[in-house]
Parts: structure tokens; C-alpha cells; sequence
């Protein structure tokens, strides 16, 4: 697990925003920073500043990425056609771990790479545990019948805490969701505004 697992929600407060929408964030409490220094007076933040801040906070989103996993999701989204900003976001949701959770069977993008790791999926009926293998369209994601019962499992998909979107088809029953296609930016549920135009300029500066 990344060491970021255990104070995810610090990167909530270095933001001063909510990053995963969730009930629990620190954020809804202390809006200021984390730290001796987190209630100074925010300074003016130049140009890079903001590139840096769009960069950490969509990496931060998906939970566990490391500085050169995400750079190589950049690299793939820059070599292919179309625009960057948007291939970005699709080839990020396309990770096993995202449509995991996306599907809720778990709560968290943290909790998603764990149950992923820890054998819980199946892909076209054959397990996977690589949190970073890309799904593909059509791809059917499932649940493994002996960990359908676990309480992680149940709370996460009886929730109201946050939608299924279009592009992710559930089957809550038989606790399997299958990628209809690569989304949008303008379709992917973010709680908080993410700016991967920003983050491309950071990457090609």
C-alpha cells in the first residue's frame, strides 16, 4: 500500500478542498492547511504553483499512484490522437482500481487497490490483481462469489454517498459491472473541479 494510505485525508486539507466528497474529510471541519504554518495567510501562487497543485490533486484523487506511474499515464495519453487533457482522463478511468470503485464495491479509490490487490476481482471471469490493469470497453468486472459477502462490500454498494456513472453498467445483484466506454472529463463524477489542462502544461513545460 502507498504511505499515503494511512493520512490520505492530509492531502484534503493541503488542498482545502474535499477531494473524494466524502463525509469524513477534515475539511469540513478545519478548511485551513495541515501543520504548525497551515493557518498563515495564503500567499499568491504563480503559474507552476497552480500546474504543481493540478497535478498532485488528480494524482492524489486516484489514491496509491506514484510519481512514475502517472507520468507514464501522461506519456500514453500524449502519444495518442485526440486531445491530451481528455485521453488523460479516460485511460486513468480506465484502471481496474477506478472501476472498482466506481462501481462501489468499495468506498474509497484507496480501499479499491487493496480489494483489487487482495484477489476480490475478476475480469471476464478471470482474477485479476493488478490495480493498474487497463479495463477495456466491453470488459465485465466482478465480484469473487466468496467475497461478496464482506462487510466492506455490502456497505459500500448500499450507500448514498455517491453515483454510478453512465459510462460504468452495475449489476447490483450479481455484484459485476461492465466498462461500456472510455468516458469523458465532463462525465467522471469528480466531487471538486480537476484541471487536466493544467496538468498537461506542467508536464510539457
Amino acid at each position: 500500500m502507498s504511505k499515503r494510505h494511512s493520512a490520505k485525508y492530509k492531502l484534503d486539507r493541503r488542498m482545502g478542498e474535499n477531494i473524494w466528497g466524502r463525509p469524513k474529510s477534515p475539511i469540513n471541519k478545519r478548511s485551513y492547511g495541515p501543520g504548525q504554518h497551515g493557518q498563515r495567510r495564503k500567499q499568491k501562487v504563480s503559474d507552476f504553483g497552480l500546474q504543481l497543485r493540478a497535478k498532485q490533486k488528480l494524482k492524489g484523487y486516484y489514491g496509491n499512484l506514484t510519481e512514475k506511474q502517472f507520468s507514464r499515464i501522461y506519456e500514453e495519453a500524449a502519444r495518442r490522437k485526440g486531445n491530451t487533457s481528455e485521453n488523460l482522463i479516460a485511460l486513468l478511468e480506465s484502471r481496474l482500481d477506478a472501476i472498482v470503485y466506481r462501481a462501489k464495491f468499495v468506498p474509497t479509490p484507496f480501499a479499491a487497490r487493496q480489494f483489487v490487490n487482495h484477489g476480490h476481482v475478476l475480469v471476464n471471469g478471470k482474477r485479476v490483481n493488478i490495480p493498474s490493469y487497463r479495463v477495456k470497453p466491453g470488459d465485465v468486472v466482478s465480484v469473487r462469489e466468496r467475497s461478496r459477502n464482506m462487510a466492506l462490500v455490502l456497505e459500500a454498494l448500499q450507500s448514498p454517498e455517491r453515483d454510478t456513472p453512465d459510462y460504468v453498467e452495475v449489476d447490483t445483484k450479481g455484484m459485476a459491472a461492465k466498462y461500456i466506454r472510455m468516458p469523458e472529463l465532463a462525465e467522471v463524477p469528480y466531487p471538486v473541479k480537476m484541471e487536466p489542462n493544467l496538468v498537461i502544461e506542467f508536464y510539457a513545460s
